[in-house]
């Protein structure tokens, strides 16, 4: 068992989830003086930054991987994930399919893990996932 400290894990992914619940919506992209945003259009959105995880059991060398389906015998799994809700030491992830140009599809796949058990988190690039 981990008997690491979970806050910096935990802090990261807080602040991965308040974006992510705080992402522009395709409303915020009108263009006026007092658009909330900078920058050139179209407006770009995105509402997920995909992470992986690396557990203390694997020494951080290999990412944690869950069930693309809810089935009882799944056919694949996934390494990357959605940070869906934060309580203290504990974070629940959706479960996102990599898509050979580069997206990712949502899931209704999820799971909740301890986060004194995750030694590090790897972010990848943010991007627009539909249905979440």
């Amino acid at each position: 068992m981990c008997k690491n400290n979970c806050n910096c894990i935990s802090d990261i992914l807080k602040v991965i989830f308040l974006l992510q619940k705080n992402a522009d919506r395709e409303d915020d992209c009108i263009e006026s003086c007092d658009r909330p945003t900078l920058g050139q259009f179209p407006c770009v959105y995105f509402n997920t930054r995909p992470v992986m995880l690396y557990t203390c059991m694997s020494n951080g060398t290999d990412a944690w991987s869950a069930p693309t389906t809810r089935t009882a015998n799944p056919d694949t799994y996934s390494q990357v994930f959605r940070v869906e809700k934060i309580n203290d030491c504990c974070a629940t992830f959706r479960v996102l399919i990599s898509n050979e140009d580069g997206t990712y599809t949502s899931t209704d796949s999820f799971f909740t893990m301890n986060l004194e058990c995750i030694c590090s988190i790897r972010c990848l690039g943010d991007t627009f996932v539909e249905n979440i």
